[in-house]
C-alpha cells in the first residue's frame, strides 16, 4: 500500500520572498482602497481563506461571494508578477528530495497547503516542481488548517481508491500549524526549520521528526519512510 506524504509549500519547499503577501497587498490597495492591509495580521501557517476572513473583518470590506471572487482573481492575476519581481528560491535539497521520493514505488506525493488551489500551482510552476504533485488539500474553503488536512486525507482516499488512514501519511511543514494539523488526522508530523519558526520553537510542539533543512535528502527519506 502507498504511503502518502503531504507537503506544505511556503517555507517548506520554497521561499517566495514575500510574493504572496505582496500580491494580496496590491489587490487590497489597488482595488479595495485599503491602506496597510496586513498591519497586525500574521499569515504564516494559515489558510488563504482564514487570512481573507480576518482582512475583510478588520477593514470592514463587504463579505460577499462577489467581493471574495474579486479579491481572489485580483490576487491570482498579480501573483505571477510578484513572483518574478521577488528574489525567491527553492529551498536546499527540495528538488532532490522530491525526485527521490517520487521514484519510490509505494510513495504518493501530495500537497497540504493554505494556498488557494490556483495560487499553489502558480507557485509550484514558477519553481519548476509542479509535476511532482497531482492532488492535495488547499486553503480555498476552510479557515482552519486542520480541516484542510481532513480534506487532503479524503482526497488521498479518492485518488488511491481505498480508505487511507492517517497513520499511512505524513505532513511535512515548517510551522506549528503543520504539526497540529498532522495530529488532527493522526498523521506523522515532520517539521523543518526553514520558515519563520526556529528549531526550538517547532520542537516545543512535539513533531515526530524535526530537520534543520532538507540539504541531506537521503537522510530525510530514510528517516521519514523508516518510521512509517
Amino acid at each position: 500500500m502507498s504511503q502518502v506524504l503531504f507537503f506544505d509549500i511556503d517555507g517548506t519547499m520554497l521561499a517566495t520572498g514575500g510574493a504572496g503577501q505582496r500580491a494580496m497587498e496590491r489587490v487590497l490597495v489597488e482595488e479595495f482602497c485599503v491602506r496597510y492591509p496586513f498591519e497586525g495580521i500574521l499569515a504564516a501557517g494559515r489558510t488563504d481563506r482564514g487570512i481573507v476572513d480576518e482582512i475583510f473583518s478588520t477593514h470592514a470590506i463587504e463579505d460577499s461571494p462577489a467581493q471574495r471572487d474579486r479579491f481572489m482573481h485580483g490576487y491570482l492575476e498579480r501573483l505571477p508578477v510578484c513572483l518574478k519581481e521577488n528574489a525567491g528560491t527553492l529551498l536546499p535539497g527540495v528538488r532532490e528530495l522530491l525526485e527521490m521520493l517520487s521514484s519510490e514505488r509505494h510513495v504518493e506525493l501530495a500537497l497540504l497547503t493554505g494556498n488557494y488551489v490556483e495560487g499553489a500551482w502558480i507557485k509550484l510552476r514558477h519553481f519548476g516542481i509542479d509535476h511532482f504533485f497531482s492532488f492535495g488539500g488547499f486553503g480555498d474553503i476552510h479557515p482552519a488548517r486542520d480541516d484542510v488536512a481532513r480534506q487532503a486525507l479524503s482526497m488521498a482516499s479518492q485518488v488511491l481508491q481505498r480508505e487511507v488512514s492517517g497513520r499511512e501519511t505524513a505532513v511535512i511543514g515548517d510551522t506549528p500549524a503543520d504539526i497540529q494539523c498532522a495530529r488532527a488526522i493522526n498523521a506523522h508530523a515532520v517539521a523543518v526549520a526553514t520558515g519563520m519558526f526556529a528549531r526550538d520553537q517547532l520542537a516545543n510542539h512535539g513533531p515526530d521528526h524535526l530537520f534543520d533543512n532538507f540539504a541531506n535528502p537521503q537522510q530525510v527519506v530514510a528517516t521519514i519512510l523508516g518510521a512509517m
